[in-house]
């Protein structure tokens, strides 16, 4: 037991890896082997569907680059780093550049950069104590610990404003268009409407979007006759037809088109940019609701008893990340893959800053409570020790959504 409560305590409240020691044989052997199967996994997902690769790739680099920001925040503001590496677990490989120690383990579950003195349980040798993190300003402290969500920020907002600058905004284009065969017997039937035709007008009312197209036959009632103008090749026609009763809604109206009015709208540089920092924006809202759902341990149970109750708030993993980045690669090429690593990076960025150990949330918020409890230039100093039993229960509950996820995302694929 007191074997796990150090490990906890190195891990997870310290902040950082263990202390470098030789590996014994076995222990490196094991990583080794670890290595080969990682390796031999990415290979054969490049075979089974490359953009799933493509995406599997991105959030590794996602995930340097977190560890990056806080790295090189560090190093700049005066701190000691100690370890960088990518991955948990035994070590595949490491090297030693001065007194920083950095490599690959066996996990591909994230990645760690050590940082000495994260708080007054971390031992710090006498020579190190003015280039420790506890002993840093606050806002030293704050810019390091929250670099790592910053780095997803501003790599989302690179993606955003390099695909919205150059394959395009998913946008209004202005043009409801057909998007497959009219319903047999419809009045959009009888009308003659192909895909490809573009449906400009409703009883005269002009429409520019899907939602305005539904808006005006909805708005009227079966068995209303109505001019319906289209375009097709260029050339314009206008004709009648009476509506019909929609299946699902007798007393609603029905033409029986399906439409659609978005595409890839290309965007200037400085548009880009714009657009850019308000979908980022907006993705951080959703984000935020999305982590109270996704640490919902309801929303995980009652997925569990029926996966498909509601796909929207079930646990989900890297692994059903991936598999619709695959989807979207096929269907939407390049971007499609880019868009949802953009998204992907705000809401772990957001995920990242949930104000509990483990994550970079919880040490700026110790942070802070230190710096609201400080008076006269006394330091006060957070006994860390409090937080070990809220810790272990919030690791208990994402290990559960961890495999809750896996488990949903293996046998009933998004």
């Amino acid at each position: 037991m007191s074997g796990l409560y150090q490990r906890l305590r190195q891990e997870l409240i310290v902040g950082g890896g263990e202390p470098s020691e030789s590996p014994d044989p076995s222990t490196k052997s094991t990583a080794i082997v670890s290595g080969l199967v990682i390796l031999g996994l990415l290979v054969w997902l490049g075979l089974e569907n490359a953009w799933t690769l493509l995406f599997v790739v991105g959030l590794l680099v996602s995930v340097f680059l977190h560890e990056i920001g806080h790295f090189a925040t560090a190093r700049w503001t005066g701190m000691k780093v100690t370890q960088f590496y990518m991955g948990f677990g035994p070590r595949i490989w490491s090297r030693t550049r001065g007194e920083l120690e950095y490599g690959a383990r066996a996990l591909p579950l994230g990645a760690f950069v050590r940082i000495v003195g994260m708080n007054v349980l971390d031992e710090v040798e006498p020579g190190d104590e003015g280039r420790a993190y506890r002993n840093k300003s606050f806002p030293r402290q704050f810019l390091v610990i929250t670099a790592g969500s910053l780095m997803h920020f501003i790599l989302a907002l690179a993606i955003f404003i390099g695909v919205y600058s150059s394959a395009g905004r998913w946008a209004e284009t202005g043009r409801v268009e057909v998007a497959f065969s009219s319903a047999p017997g419809s009045p959009a039937e009888a009308l003659g409407l192909r895909v490809g035709d573009f449906v400009t007008a409703i009883g005269g009312d002009t429409v520019s979007s899907r939602d305005e197209l539904v808006e005006a036959i909805t708005s009227r009632a079966p068995g209303d006759r109505v001019n319906v103008s289209f375009e097709r090749d260029g050339v314009s026609t206008t004709k009648s037809v009476v509506l019909a009763t929609n299946p699902r809604e007798p007393d609603m109206a029905y033409l029986g088109v399906a439409s659609w009015s978005k595409d890839y709208v290309q965007e200037s540089p400085l548009s880009s940019l714009g657009w850019a920092v308000r979908d980022s924006v907006s993705s951080v809202g959703n984000s935020v609701r999305g982590v109270v759902t996704a640490l919902n341990p309801m929303n995980s149970i009652r997925a569990l008893q029926n996966p498909n109750e509601n796909l929207e708030t079930r646990p989900t993993t890297v692994v059903g990340a991936s598999q619709i980045g695959g989807q979207l690669g096929d269907s939407e090429g390049l971007k499609g893959v880019l868009l949802l690593l953009a998204s992907v990076n705000v809401f772990v960025g957001v995920f990242n800053l949930f104000p509990l150990l483990p994550f970079d949330g919880g040490h700026a918020a110790i942070a802070t409570y230190e710096r609201l409890r400080s008076r006269n230039g006394a330091r006060y100093r957070a006994d860390v020790n409090k937080m070990i039993p809220v810790t272990t229960v919030v690791l208990g509950l994402l290990v559960f959504l961890l495999f809750a996820g896996l488990y949903l995302d293996i046998t009933n694929p998004l």
